[in-house]
């Protein structure tokens, strides 16, 4: 009993010592940046879904002497067996499939330009990172393309895509394992962020008069046919472009076509909550695991939030100048506001885009419209990140 108190008290020196040296201030400030992830979820409510789990895996890889992420490690037995196969970011994607609502799109199919003029920013930061990549400390020059293209996919606003695509080059040896965690972080901070990221940018880009310009309703009804066929269709065109993609594309279609379908109720209640909760969970701890202060401390970490930012500005920019030109061509009749939803933080985009347009016309009724630029979003990220992944296979790297 004597023997056993003694171990504790100097592991727990051990444990001290350790922490407030100047090998473990790293853990400090990660344990620092997981205390206020849980303000941010707490007291603010951005995203408490993800940041809780995320900053709790955060301070649990931190703690002096942790052993969550050692070879046995619960948190490693995690990352393994739904991060290191890809598995959590396609659940969730099921989960995601499952409450989306294709009708406004299909209502509007050319709506889904703004989800095309929405990954601007995705391929105009892939440009920019190839150039910066080669001097930034650490980064090995036999893995900068795909490195590029993982900070890149950031602008897709679209957690699980990041995570996946990241992963699946971790696993092939293309990029730092240690960034994934970092590519992650950065994805889910800034789809928390768009609401404050982008009203300033949709201000600054259109006028009053514009934003005031009220869109008329659909006068197209969708067909429970076009709403079961329509995410069939999707797959077999993302088989045929792009097919490396079609565990993304597939899972949020699966999931899409289990609820247009209208036979599996439970499945569908499943998808929405027990998997999507599920998994986003077990992801989120086990992202939070990777957080580990001797590993995320980099500079590397801030090139990819410096990088992230700049994909998310340019994909809102990208559909705010087809807006405004769609606005020009139609002769005042759409509301260029509604390129701002052609980004994939479903549905986040669109209701910023109903609240800036209640500002300036108190009867302008915009959310259908922009949901259905945000669901062609959806796909279009989808898309870009899968088309990516065709080139390298393309190429022999991947």
């Amino acid at each position: 009993m004597i023997d056993a108190i003694f171990s504790a008290l100097n592991a727990l020196a051990a444990g001290a010592k350790f922490a407030f040296s100047p090998e473990g201030l790293p853990n400090l400030v990660m344990i620092g940046i997981s205390l206020t992830m849980f303000w941010l979820a707490i007291k603010k409510e951005v995203e408490p879904l993800l940041l809780l789990p995320i900053g709790f895996g955060c301070l649990l890889a931190n703690l002096p002497l942790s052993d969550v992420m050692d070879k046995e490690g619960f948190l490693r037995v995690m990352y393994d067996m739904g991060i290191g196969n890809e598995l959590f970011p396609l659940l969730i994607f099921v989960g995601i499939g499952s409450m989306t609502d294709f009708t406004p799109l299909l209502a509007r199919p050319k709506m889904i330009l703004f989800g095309a003029a929405g990954q601007l920013g995705i391929f105009l930061t892939l440009l920019v990172a190839l150039l910066i990549l080669p001097y930034i400390p650490g980064i090995n020059p036999a893995q900068i393309k795909e490195t590029a293209i993982s900070i890149a996919v950031i602008g897709a606003c679209d957690g699980p895509t990041v995570i996946y695509v990241s992963n699946l080059f971790a696993g092939l040896g293309k990029i730092d394992p240690s960034m994934v965690g970092a590519l992650a972080v950065a994805a889910y901070s800034y789809m928390a962020l768009v609401p404050i990221i982008q009203p300033p940018i949709m201000r600054l880009m259109t006028t009053e008069k514009e934003r005031a310009t009220p869109i008329p309703a659909a006068k197209n009804k969708v067909s429970k046919t076009a709403l079961i066929f329509f995410p069939i269709l999707v797959v077999v065109l993302t088989g045929i472009i792009a097919p490396k993609g079609l565990p993304l594309m597939g899972s949020i279609m699966l999931g899409n076509f289990l609820k247009m379908s209208g036979v599996v109720p439970r499945l569908t209640q499943c998808s929405e909550n027990e998997i999507a909760n599920i998994s986003t969970l077990f992801l989120g701890l086990a992202i939070g695991g990777t957080m580990a202060g001797q590993e995320f401390l980099k500079s590397q970490t801030l090139m990819v939030f410096a990088l992230g930012l700049m994909a998310i500005v340019v994909d809102t920019v990208g559909g705010l100048l087809l807006g405004k030109i769609w606005y020009r061509l139609s002769g005042g009749k759409m509301n260029p506001l509604i390129g701002a939803a052609g980004i994939s933080a479903y549905p986040m985009a669109a209701r910023i885009v109903q609240v800036e347009g209640l500002k300036a016309n108190h009867q302008n009724h915009l959310l259908m419209n922009a949901m259905g630029a945000n669901t062609g979003g959806q796909i279009g990220s989808v898309m870009a990140a899968s088309i990516m992944l065709a080139i390298l296979k393309g190429m022999g790297l991947i």
